[in-house]
Parts: C-alpha cells; sequence; structure tokens
C-alpha cells in the first residue's frame, strides 16, 4: 500500500509549532521531511508541558514529539560560515521547502523565494509567518497567542462581556494553520506537476485567525461594526447555550428550534410543556426577546439532574447536544477511540499515545510515523546521500558547522 506523498522530499527550515506540525502530516503522508535544526536542536525541544499548568512530571517532550514524528534531523548553524551553502544544496534537491524565517534572514542567507526557486525550478516554496512576507510588519515575529489570538480579531470576542481579554490555548492557532500550511503546499504540489513550475505558497497566522471566524468578518466588512460579546446569561437564543448539571458537568444544547417540534419536545423533557404552548415562547421572535428570561428559567431544571439524565433523554427527543468534555473525558471517549484520533507511537521514553493524523485516506498507508528524531542525528546520513564527503565533511564539522 502507498502512502500519498511517497516520493517527495521536504526540507523544513522552522522551528516551534506551526510549520514543524505541517511537515509532520505530510511525514504522516509519507514524504521525506529534512529538519533543519540549530545545534542543539528546535528551541521547542526545550518546552516544559508542565508551564501549561499540570502537576505531573513529564518523561519527555511529548508536544515536541508530537509535531515532529517521522523526520530526519540535520543540525546546520546557519550564522557560520558555509552553513547557509549546505542548507542550500538540500533546497536545490527537494520538491518541498517549508520556512518560517522572517524576510530580512532568509534573504541573508540566500534561502528566499527567488533564490531557492532559481537552484530548483521544481520546488513548492512554502512561506510561513505571523503577519506576511509584504507589509509594516513583514520582519515581525508573531507566535500563535499574537498573530492569532490577538490580533486576527479572535480574543476580543471571548468572554463573558465585562471580562478581560482572556488566555488562551497555546498552540490550537498553530495546528489551525498547520491544516493551512499542509493545503497551500498540496495546492503548489498540483499545479508544479501540471504545469512543470516552481510555486510560491504563503501562510500567515494572523490569516488563519481571521479565517477561523470568517462569519463575524463577513458581518464587520458590511457594518463596520465589531459585534458585542454574548452573556452567558443572555445568549442570543436560551437553546443555544451551555448549562450545568447536577454533577458539577456542563453541557452545551444547539439550538433545536429550525428543526420541526424540536422545541416543544424540548420542553417537555425540562418538565415545562408550558412553555412552547401559545402565549408564551411559542415563535422565535418570542425566545429571542425572552432569551435572558428563560435562560434563569431553565438553569435550575438542569441542576436538578445529572449529565447522563440529561443525556438520555436529549437522545430520545433527538436534541441536538454534547457534553463539555475535558481533555481527559475526550482521550476516553469511545467515539474518539473508535475513529482512530489516538494512535500509539515509538517516542524518546518509550510506547506513548498521541494524536494521530487529523484526517483520514482510506486505503492509503498514512499515520504517525514515529519517532521524532534527535537533534543532528541524521546529520552525516543525509549529507552523504547530497554528495557532501571526506575533507568536505570534516571541515563542516571541525568548523562548528554541523553543531
Amino acid at each position: 500500500m502507498s502512502a500519498p506523498l511517497d516520493g517527495i522530499r521536504v526540507v523544513e527550515v522552522a522551528n516551534w509549532l506551526a510549520a514543524p506540525a505541517a511537515t509532520r502530516l505530510m511525514a504522516d503522508l509519507g514524504a521525506e521531511v529534512i529538519k533543519i535544526e540549530p545545534p542543539g536542536g528546535d528551541m521547542f525541544r526545550g518546552f516544559q508541558l508542565r508551564s501549561l499548568g499540570y502537576d505531573y512530571e513529564f518523561p519527555g517532550n511529548a508536544a515536541f514529539e508530537l509535531d515532529n514524528f517521522g523526520k530526519r534531523s540535520v543540525t546546520v548553524d546557519l550564522d557560520k560560515p558555509g552553513g547557509a551553502d549546505v542548507v542550500k544544496k538540500l533546497a536545490a534537491d527537494c520538491d518541498v521547502f517549508v520556512t518560517n524565517l522572517i524576510p530580512r534572514r532568509r534573504e541573508r542567507f540566500g534561502l528566499g523565494w527567488e533564490a531557492v526557486s532559481a537552484a530548483n525550478p521544481r520546488v513548492v516554496y512554502c512561506s510561513f509567518s505571523g503577519y506576511g512576507t509584504r507589509g509594516p510588519d513583514e520582519n515581525r515575529a508573531g507566535y500563535d497567542y499574537a498573530a492569532y489570538w490577538a490580533r486576527s480579531g479572535i480574543m476580543s470576542l471571548l468572554a463573558e462581556p465585562d471580562a478581560p481579554p482572556p488566555l488562551c490555548r497555546g498552540g490550537q492557532g498553530d495546528h489551525a494553520t498547520a491544516l493551512n500550511i499542509l493545503s497551500a503546499v498540496l495546492a503548489g504540489l498540483r499545479v508544479r506537476d501540471r504545469d512543470g513550475v516552481p510555486q510560491h505558497v504563503e501562510v500567515t497566522l494572523q490569516g488563519t485567525g481571521m479565517w477561523t471566524i470568517a462569519g463575524d468578518y463577513s458581518a464587520a466588512l458590511l457594518s463596520r461594526q465589531h459585534p458585542p460579546r454574548i452573556s452567558r446569561q443572555a445568549p442570543t437564543h436560551p437553546v443555544w447555550n451551555s448549562y450545568e448539571c447536577a454533577d458539577g458537568k456542563w453541557i452545551l444544547l444547539v439550538n433545536p428550534v429550525p428543526f420541526p417540534n424540536a422545541w416543544p419536545r424540548f420542553c417537555e423533557i425540562l418538565g415545562h410543556p408550558e412553555w412552547a404552548q401559545e402565549g408564551q415562547y411559542d415563535d422565535m421572535a418570542k425566545l429571542l426577546a425572552g432569551s435572558a428570561e428563560l435562560t434563569a428559567q431553565i438553569d435550575p431544571v438542569i441542576k436538578t439532574q445529572n449529565l447522563s439524565h440529561w443525556a438520555a433523554e436529549l437522545d430520545r427527543q433527538e436534541i441536538i447536544w454534547a457534553p463539555v468534555a475535558t481533555t481527559t473525558d475526550v482521550i476516553d471517549d469511545p467515539q474518539v477511540r473508535e475513529m482512530g484520533w489516538i494512535t500509539e507511537t515509538d517516542m524518546s521514553f518509550g510506547r506513548g499515545e498521541t494524536l494521530d493524523t487529523p484526517f483520514k485516506v482510506y486505503g492509503s498507508d498514512t499515520g504517525v510515523r514515529g519517532p521524532a528524531p534527535t537533534p543532528g542525528q541524521d546529520t552525516f546520513d543525509v549529507l552523504a546521500e547530497l554528495g557532501i564527503e571526506g575533507d568536505e565533511l570534516n571541515r563542516l564539522a571541525t568548523d562548528g558547522v554541523l553543531g
């Protein structure tokens, strides 16, 4: 069984999350991915999962490994004479070149689009950054906290109306952006193979964040208004809201009104069929107008029973709902396990579970190809394949170019 990207060689000159996560997905699809790291390795190797608030002594850096499974690692010091030349040779011999170097560093090392495409007329060159390769912020660094969450507009829409903007989860924007990078590269490969010309694709954290809330931008572009935050106590619709159950678990109800007879069935579940009767909340206008009042009435009803009770009742009446699950709930979710979104692979500390490729390509050899490489473990093998051997290889090693 073959993989979709068998025979495709990817060179990654990037660090931290988004671009490496994208090339990890390319490795899942069968590509050979060569990760260029500085001496000592990608800075993300030093990230501590405990910094996210966990009270647990982790055996390794599972977050780094998740984004780097199945790669070959080559350590090169781009700041040393000859370092950039090594990477240029790799760039001239690949199908895909992915980088998150800011534009001035790309040009400094001779690794910009013009230089790489001139040396490799079949390359798909992917520029990834926080804000893009043009404009006043082309050289501004942008982690997902800044470029994806804050500057895209997402953070301004979150939390209760009077609350400060919340601290969001790091890496979420990076992994959403990784899917954009993968899509752009696959499109570039299609055009390259069809037309025989190199392709330059570009993805940014800010642009991905804007696409994530595209509905809000559709409204803002027409109205030039920023939408107000929606309070849980006064939602747009009372049954498009979350409610706390007796056991402290939360349940999300997804507006059943557009579905025939769903609102009366929901009222029956709550034991208040009168709410759907004439003179009460019997049409959409009344539901919307009475949103805060009705939410206040639903709250104590939901709190009388555990989540399991409401789950059974909502399923019986075919109402759309979901538990507000924790990560530990999700990893034991039978649906997640049946779909195979979690898999086991080799890691630096032994066998362990991790997230599998977030999509399925049935009939192809796809999936996690662990473990992640140690820094520079493939340097000499990869350079030998390029014809860099003997005295030249020894000189590079002696001069500290290879870490």
